[in-house]
């Protein structure tokens, strides 16, 4: 199985960063490519993350409340 980067995506040019709001899915979990995966809170917007791709979450690597730059990994799916 390959593994997969979750990465935070950039929604606007001023986007710098987001606070990781709530996971929609856990490790172990399925997840199907585009189903929201994670909720995030960026210009007091909250916005649902899809998942780059199907397979089993295998890791979270920012919880919620914690505060991640752009293009930063925050998970990692195994395809």
């Amino acid at each position: 199985m390959a593994d997969i980067d979750v990465i935070l995506p950039q929604f606007g040019m001023g986007m710098q960063d987001a606070e990781i709001v709530r996971w929609l899915k856990q490790p172990g979990d399925t997840v199907t490519e585009g189903e929201p995966l994670v909720e995030i809170e960026a210009a007091k917007t909250t916005v649902e993350v899809p998942s780059p791709a199907s397979g089993t979450l295998k890791e979270i690597l920012a919880q919620p409340e914690d505060t991640v730059e752009v293009r930063a990994k925050i998970a990692v799916i195994s395809a």
